[in-house]
């Protein structure tokens, strides 16, 4: 049976590191054999790259094996996007029928972006984008994926520090990023039984291209943000072992348990006033 990896926004960030990593060191993560690694997003030409550079450093070890890389150009966001990549599954699903069959060993949801800025200030439409791409296409996916999958197989739902407390001029991603976060806890526990194991990503300030596009060219890099590729290992570790949440640094941590003790209102409040977050307009 063909066993694939499915890494969606794998055109840059984390993304991209999910897709070296599993490409490069996949055996030594408890996800079992990967012959396909299916890279999806909506940039062709840096999806194109990723997959020269990666053949390009392995092209000398013959003598090693290494996963198939399917690049496809994709919008996954909202019910479009997922019906989009239901109808290639069905395909390929048809095509491997006639072998031994496929099954997703590991899906990682890592498409989303975040807006700056106050709710009222900010463009509407690329709110409900937000929406539709970080809550709609990842549960789509979810659900499309859980029918190819058995036990031993993975689920990893990129979600956010911001998940664990509303957040002043952040308010809908923060918000989005609570339901993959409960989501994403919620599915481990219905599906554990069945051997798929689930696990929520909770990355803080990470080195990425996230705040150009959350400010809209405003702020070029995110502050303080720590390098994606050790974010991504502490995940794809955390995964391996079976945990429900992966949170990497102790500042992290330590965020995280804290909120439960600031109000909802006041963390709002404070960010607001305190937290302004510049969006070009």
């Amino acid at each position: 049976m063909k066993r694939i990896a499915i890494i969606t926004g794998a055109s840059s960030g984390m993304g991209s590191e999910f897709a070296k990593e599993l490409y490069f060191y996949s055996k030594k993560y408890n996800f079992g054999r990967i012959d396909e690694l299916w890279v999806l997003a909506r940039r062709a030409d840096r999806l194109k790259n990723l997959k020269y550079d990666l053949e390009k450093a392995t092209e000398n070890k013959k003598d090693e094996e290494f996963p198939l890389i399917k690049t496809i150009e994709i919008d996954i966001s909202g019910t479009q996007g997922v019906r989009a990549l239901n109808a290639l599954l069905r395909t390929t699903f048809k095509v491997e029928l006639k072998n031994d069959g496929f099954e997703i060993a590991l899906l990682i949801n890592n498409a989303g972006f975040g807006t700056y800025g106050e709710f009222s200030e900010t463009p509407l439409d690329k709110e409900l984008e937000m929406i539709d791409t970080n809550c709609t296409a990842l549960t789509g996916l979810c659900g499309l994926a859980i029918p190819y999958m058995h036990e031993g197989c993975t689920i990893l739902n990129v979600a956010s520090l911001a998940a664990f407390l509303p957040l002043g001029n952040f308010a809908v991603y923060a918000a989005t990023k609570s339901y993959v976060l409960s989501f994403s806890v919620a599915l481990a526990a219905e599906l554990k039984d069945k051997g798929i194991h689930v696990l929520a990503m909770c990355p803080g300030s990470v080195s990425t291209e996230f705040a150009n596009v959350a400010s809209n060219g405003a702020r070029k890099e995110v502050l303080h943000g720590y390098p994606a590729k050790d974010t991504v290992l502490h995940a794809l570790k955390c995964a391996s072992k079976k945990k429900y949440i992966a949170l990497w640094t102790p500042k992290w941590k330590v965020t995280a348990f804290f909120s439960r003790f600031i109000g909802r209102f006041f963390g709002a409040r404070y960010t607001f006033v305190h937290n302004k977050r510049p969006y070009r307009k």
